[in-house]
């Protein structure tokens, strides 16, 4: 989904720019760089997905038509809120990952877990930015008494397009590997939704709370090491499993 939604992202944040005051809309500006190229290398890896399986073609486009959609028609604030409720998806998705990092990554492929790994710990350290703008919109607007419904409703949205986009894309891959009727991957699949609807929904709800910021979120310290060890390895492709156990 990264390199189809992350598109709506950038632009509504640069939308947004010439509301922000110069501290934010640097912020912004990094931000959106970061996104930029997240899309840009998941592109390259979503083209290696469709070689491999085809179906998910369609996948794709009708992605792309409903995010499309969602950008026409809804308003620069409601927009920024789906980008802000996205971000704390992602964020939620990068804590769980992190806890079970290694029944996830561990003898997977070291390319495409790399690209993983340094997408959830780059979300990790943005995870303010898409919710700064998003508030900041809205009190320009002056009107703080709706962004709470609306940042709701933006959440129940990309919510429901997740989940259905991730079990479709899911169900194509599985059938490309013949595994749709492999009970043991579905059991596995199940246990892994169930325990990450637990950190996700626990995350969504807490940030509908009044006061609400994502700064209050305590962040996995794994992410920051495994970044660190990125940025010092010899080799291009650091191994996940060397950079320690710590997470907080």
């Amino acid at each position: 989904m990264m390199p189809v939604i992350e598109p709506y992202f950038v632009r509504s944040a640069r939308r947004a720019l010439p509301l922000l005051p110069p501290d934010l809309a640097s912020t912004a500006r990094a931000y959106l760089e970061q996104e930029a190229e997240h899309l840009r290398q998941h592109r390259l890896f979503n083209r290696l997905l469709t070689d491999r399986y085809p179906a998910l073609r369609r996948t794709e486009r009708v992605m792309g038509s409903a995010y499309r959609w969602l950008e026409r028609t809804r308003s620069l604030e409601f927009s920024c809120a789906f980008a802000a409720a996205s971000e704390t998806m992602a964020y939620s998705a990068a804590r769980w990952a992190a806890e079970r990092r290694s029944e996830l990554f561990r003898d997977a492929d070291e390319v495409a877990s790399t690209l993983f790994l340094w997408h959830l710990a780059e979300e990790v350290e943005h995870k303010s930015a898409a919710f700064e703008i998003h508030r900041h919109v809205t009190d320009v607007e002056n009107r703080r008494a709706r962004s709470r419904l609306r940042f709701a409703a933006a959440m129940g949205l990309a919510l429901v397009l997740v989940v259905v986009f991730v079990v479709w894309g899911t169900t194509v891959m599985l059938a490309g590997e013949r595994r749709l009727h492999h009970p043991v991957a579905w059991i596995r699949l199940l246990r892994w939704s169930v325990v990450f609807a637990f950190e996700l929904l626990s995350n969504l709800t807490v940030s509908l709370l009044p006061g609400f910021h994502p700064d209050d979120f305590v962040d996995p310290m794994f992410y920051q090491v495994w970044l660190r060890e990125f940025d010092t390895a010899t080799s291009s492709i650091p191994i996940w499993a060397d950079v320690g156990d710590t997470t907080a």
